[in-house]
């Protein structure tokens, strides 16, 4: 593992159960890759009802995302803060995410980006079975001032 939870805590703003990946396997300018056993926790913390709906995958993937944004650091200013502002092609083949034993590959891939905004694909699997796919647009620096 390149960089372990304890590293990715530091790179995105949530805290304590919410951070939901356990290590960065890889990752380069255009794409990060993942791995996550958090949606077997009890504990965790997106649970409804004591159970973990696959659409949840959703946060996984964007925490990858605000990881790769740290990591590629791709952009001539490094914004603030990010803000999912839109979901695209969302493709769920499942239920529920807590009943699966393996642990989730996460992986996003910058397909373009500017000062203001960024767009990544995204998937999140168990081993070869592809759970949670789609695009989403993240909005950079939402709330700084244009000048």
């Amino acid at each position: 593992m390149l960089i372990a939870r304890e590293a990715i805590a530091g790179m995105i703003p949530h805290a304590g159960a919410m951070c939901l990946l356990d290590g960065v396997l890889a990752w380069d300018a255009d794409r990060i890759r993942c791995l996550s056993g958090t949606h077997r926790d009890p504990r965790n913390p997106l649970r409804l009802d004591g159970q973990l709906p696959a659409l949840c995958g959703i946060e996984y993937a964007a925490q990858a995302m605000a990881i790769h944004g740290k990591l590629a650091g791709n952009l001539e200013h490094k914004p603030k803060a990010g803000y999912l502002a839109s979901l695209r092609d969302v493709r769920c083949r499942m239920r529920l995410l807590d009943e699966l034993a393996g642990d989730l590959i996460v992986e996003a891939e910058r397909l373009m980006g500017e000062e203001s905004h960024v767009i990544y694909g995204f998937r999140v699997c168990v081993g070869d079975v592809e759970l949670l796919s789609g695009r989403a647009t993240v909005v950079l620096d939402a709330g700084r001032a244009k000048s």
